[in-house]
């Protein structure tokens, strides 16, 4: 990690000669960085809030976390350079990343299945050391909440809960108009409350995750083991080739053109997100359920079924005050989130 972290240290131009007058003026931009396992996304923000510039560039994780942090400090010189910026006009850098993020020491400290060697990548660190800009790091699916929270469907409510619908499922919880972190910047990771108590075992160490039972790759997972079980699918060729391949597109068309299999799969996959739904009604009270990620347009077959359990069986007052929506800004509301995130703590610095 020493050498990791002076891969960044003293390069790049760190804005000398500033006085203190100016480093406590409020209205600066910000910059933003979304690091997602495929892409990244980089992004330039005034000191409005409103979006001046972008890059998205691939992750290409598999050349290990250095040279990705190398070519995002590399990506944002040059977003700096394009829009006449040194970064000592900067406010603050905010980066949104995937795995367990202690946001008050800026760290990655577990790693996720898409940046599987991020582990204590101390990122707020280094990537103060390279620009001299206040750096922050918080979970991807928190930084989502904040964007929708901010700019999305969700502006205007007081008591949010993000669901991130995808390979693996995450969370962001707003409460009384602001992103609650936690004790430790943990807070929100609904994918891993447990939902079936006997259930598989989780690779956080939990059994019977929301993630382990609802998540993209738990269908798949779930109808592989039916189809080895011989169990009757038009998808059975799928794994006859030994390649094992079932994808949830695949699962999905099957279902709607009427096999069991899928159908039950599917079902099963409803009914525990239903299960979801109900424990984060029953215990934030919000007003707002926003779902988002890869499966998010699964309303008829995977959603629709989940939030209709979930208005029937909470207490009757919860689920009268709640609404559960899609999310509005796609895959841009983690960049979103992370320019609020780097604005607020800007301001609360220059008070």
């Amino acid at each position: 990690m020493i050498s990791s972290f002076s891969l960044l240290a003293g390069r790049g131009t760190r804005g000398k000669g500033v006085d203190n007058k100016k480093m406590k003026n409020p209205n600066r931009p910000v910059i933003a960085i979304d690091i997602g396992g495929t892409k990244i996304m980089t992004a330039l923000f005034d000191a409005a809030g409103k979006l001046i510039g972008r890059d998205v560039f691939p992750t290409l994780a598999a050349n290990g976390f250095e040279d990705v942090i190398e070519r995002i400090a590399q990506n944002v010189q040059g977003l700096l350079q394009r829009n006449s910026l040194e970064p000592a006009q900067v406010g603050a850098i905010t980066i949104a990343a995937a795995g367990g993020i202690d946001t008050g020491r800026g760290v990655v400290v577990t790693p996720s299945p898409h940046l599987p060697d991020w582990k204590e990548v101390p990122l707020a660190a280094m990537f103060k050391s390279r620009f001299g800009v206040d750096t922050y790091v918080l979970n991807d699916a928190s930084a989502a909440a904040l964007g929708e929270h901010r700019y999305g469907i969700g502006r205007g409510v007081k008591h949010l809960v993000l669901l991130t619908l995808g390979t693996g499922i995450g969370g962001g919880i707003i409460i009384d108009g602001e992103l609650y972190l936690g004790a430790a910047g943990g807070a929100g990771e609904l994918g891993h409350m447990t939902i079936e108590a006997h259930g598989p075992r989780c690779g956080c160490g939990n059994t019977g995750c929301l993630e382990m039972l609802v998540s993209g790759s738990a269908i798949e997972r779930n109808t592989i083991e039916h189809l080895h079980n011989g169990e009757a699918s038009t998808l059975v060729d799928k794994v006859k080739t030994g390649n094992n391949i079932v994808s949830v597109p695949d699962i999905v068309a099957a279902a709607r053109s009427g096999d069991k299999l899928a159908q039950d799969v599917m079902a099963r996959a409803a009914f525990y997100l239903g299960v979801g739904f109900v424990n984060i009604i029953n215990i934030f009270n919000p007003e707002l359920i926003v779902y988002g990620g890869g499966m998010a347009e699964l309303g008829d077959i995977l959603v629709g079924p989940g939030k209709k359990m979930a208005l029937e069986i909470p207490f009757s007052l919860n689920a009268r005050a709640v609404r559960i929506v899609q999310a509005q800004l796609g895959n841009e509301a983690g960049i979103y989130g992370a320019a609020a995130f780097g604005r607020d703590m800007h301001l609360r610095r220059t008070r």
